[in-house]
């Protein structure tokens, strides 16, 4: 046999040589060093055999972002040798420690155990000392394989059901295969698992730079009337200043996650009596929600947008209409009966829109007609994949309908797209990226609307469009909805949770099926196209992401609260509500802190709700009618005059500066 090198050169090796062999006819050097190979694009280990014909690259330690997805492998292979050793040293025996299944992850790996006891964090120690001791001992890795039936007996005389179910449920003739870790000698007992692979040549490649984060409940397979599993999670990287950049940015993200914000800053809550993914907005977070609503509106109202109303639910036929309840019924909540008729709770607003657009003829002049509502919408997301305010079932989304000829849609859509950036500008997102996410034509008729020509068509306006406006974008395939392509604006936030939060798409479809026309210069009936988009995504979403964006610590314009005045003594009470009136009759969001605490506590509480102004008064303020003020945006005052103060604060929060500018 043979193989192709990296530069065009042909080598000749045996019959079934294998990553490692192809290393070692290049030259003693290469195959000491070597890792893995990549076999026509597909990273491979060295322990496995090579396909005649095939082009091969040798990997070593200088394609890390490559190897290390093959040392995270081998580290949970290691991690699954390290429990089962620290549970036989306690007395377990090795059939009572059973596994799952271990694979990497985005930054490291785990593995499900099934285990004779539960594992506390402080066994993650000893369990790590342990996998470095295996580390340390340079194993060597075998692979091979067996037959299925041998394959199936040697877990069934294991009594382990796990492995047995992997194996009678892959496919006939795959070739089933095992990784071994040692030999079985001395002190370390060997360890054998079933995997497909790829690993590194031996454990002593492995990095050093890697942690057991967590334990945590899993499911097996992911089905909740299956056994529970324990996973044990790890990370790894190839250096060390990776690896603690790692550990800063979770611990940045645990500080930052918006669900122990959300009720550290009383802004949502979730509530089992109510149902998972249908949060209640508490005072605080609705003044966010109404700011960002308020934002919205006026920034709709200058680019020419009407607000409309919809229901909440509609007949069923309205959805068929649409094509909804054919491509979107599994994403619904099921239907309501009453008198024999089907009622859905609405999972979007466009099939209303539509209606709307219908309910009076349209003439040319009239377009684009730009149709814009918070509509509350209902989806039935899965309940694993439900997560705080970024993933929920009722939703209020910040929806337009656009219609327009065709000679006007590209001014049109470029339009939504400078809304986005701009709203980006206000709100200092500068990660993110635009996806052109296109149709698959395996897909047509199943998950997208029949209509090939009309797909590539419409996909080339949007790619036009976007080139013309020099904006920047990847296309992604079979991401489009069922109507047509849109933009889904990817979002990392600063914990490096990347979601979709804006889209704009196209709508070639719909339209038609609601028969919506307009009459053209020439007196012709014409059906215009429909772009939907959503430049601040839903209010839940938005604000779980701003809660994450600024640390809870929100622009002055955004704060629920945005001064809170605390008067040193009893007596100065009398005019903190002064102060307090001033402020508000300024526009402001302030509160006077009353209570019994002394002032140092109060201060404290008023920081721990990150209030932007803490705003002190004792004898010399009152006299003087002025203030003193700590603040989280600009450098502490004393001696204020309150009127000055009331008008800078009100300037700064009217103009949504990101940054307030010190008062002069």
């Amino acid at each position: 046999m043979h193989v192709v090198l990296p530069d065009g050169k042909r080598l000749d090796l045996p019959e079934g040589a294998t990553g490692a062999q192809v290393a070692q006819a290049i030259g003693p050097g290469l195959a000491r060093a070597a890792l893995g190979v990549r076999v026509d694009g597909l990273v491979r280990d060295l322990l496995t055999e090579v396909p005649d014909g095939a082009t091969v690259q040798v990997l070593t330690a200088r394609d890390d972002e490559v190897v290390v997805d093959l040392m995270r492998h081998t580290l949970a292979h290691v991690l699954a040798q390290a429990v089962k050793e620290h549970l036989v040293a306690e007395g377990a025996e090795p059939s009572d420690v059973r596994m799952g299944i271990g694979p990497t992850i985005e930054h490291g790996f785990y593995y499900d155990f099934d285990l004779p006891r539960s594992l506390t964090p402080e066994d993650l120690s000893a369990i790590e000392d342990r996998m470095r001791a295996i580390i340390a001992a340079d194993l060597p890795l075998r692979r091979f394989t067996l037959p299925r039936d041998e394959a199936l007996d040697r877990y069934r005389e294991q009594g382990d059901p796990y492995k047995t179910e992997l194996i009678q449920d892959l496919p006939e003739g795959e070739i089933i295969s095992f990784y071994q870790q040692g030999e079985g000698d001395g002190e370390r007992v060997g360890f054998t698992d079933l995997c497909r692979g790829p690993h590194v040549p031996r454990t002593g490649v492995l990095p050093s730079h890697f942690r057991l984060t967590t334990l945590a409940g899993a499911y097996w397979r992911g089905d909740e009337k299956r056994p529970m599993l324990q996973r044990v999670y790890g990370v790894a990287f190839t250096t060390a200043e990776a690896l603690e950049e790692h550990l800063w940015r979770t611990e940045e993200a645990k500080r930052r996650d918006h669900r122990k914000l959300g009720a550290e800053l009383d802004i949502f809550v979730l509530d089992e009596d109510i149902g998972p993914g249908l949060p209640l907005w508490l005072p605080r977070g609705a003044i966010i929600v109404e700011e960002l609503e308020r934002l919205a509106k006026e920034v709709e109202e200058r680019g020419g947008y009407q607000r409309v109303r919809s229901p909440h639910l509609s007949k069923e036929q309205l959805f068929l209409k649409s094509g909804h309840l054919p491509y979107y019924e599994h994403d619904m909540f099921p239907a309501m009966v009453l008198d024999d008729v089907k009622y859905y709770v609405k999972p979007m607003n466009c099939p209303f829109h539509h209606k709307i657009y219908a309910a009076r003829p349209r003439s040319y002049r009239d377009l684009p007609l730009r149709l814009a509502e918070y509509g509350t919408c209902y989806r039935y997301e899965d309940h694993g994949a439900l997560m705080g305010l970024l993933r929920v079932r009722s939703m209020q989304m910040n929806d337009a309908h656009i219609y327009c000829t065709h000679d006007q849609f590209e001014d049109e859509f470029l339009k939504v797209i400078e809304l986005y950036l701009a709203y980006f500008e206000l709100f200092g997102i500068e990660s993110y990226v635009m996806r052109f996410s296109k149709h698959a034509p395996e897909g047509l008729g199943q998950k997208y609307v029949d209509e090939g020509e009309l797909w590539r068509s419409t996909e080339d306006m949007v790619r036009r469009a976007l080139v013309k406006g020099k904006v920047s974008f990847y296309e992604a395939d079979d991401e489009a909805a069922f109507y047509g392509p849109k933009i889904d604006v990817q979002i990392k936030s600063a914990i490096g949770r990347e979601f979709t939060l804006a889209t704009n798409q196209v709508d070639f479809v719909q339209p038609g099926r609601f028969d919506l026309v307009y009459v053209d210069e020439h007196g012709e009936r014409q059906t215009p196209l429909c772009i939907h988009r959503a430049p601040l995504s839903t209010h839940e979403r938005m604000v779980g992401f701003l809660i994450e964006h600024y640390g809870g610590d929100f622009p002055l314009w955004l704060a629920p609260e945005q001064a809170r005045v605390v008067p040193i003594a009893d007596r100065h009470v009398g005019y903190a509500n002064d102060v307090a009136g001033a402020l508000r009759d300024a526009g402001l969001r302030a509160d006077v802190d009353a209570g019994n605490e002394r002032m140092n506590a109060k201060v404290r509480a008023a920081e721990l709700y990150k209030v932007p102004y803490i705003v002190i008064v004792g004898d010399k303020e009152e006299t003087a009618r002025t203030v003193s003020f700590r603040s989280r945006k600009e450098d502490d005052r004393k001696g204020v005059d309150l009127a000055a103060f009331a008008r800078h604060l009100a300037e700064q929060a009217e103009t949504r500066a990101a940054a307030v500018a010190p008062i002069a």
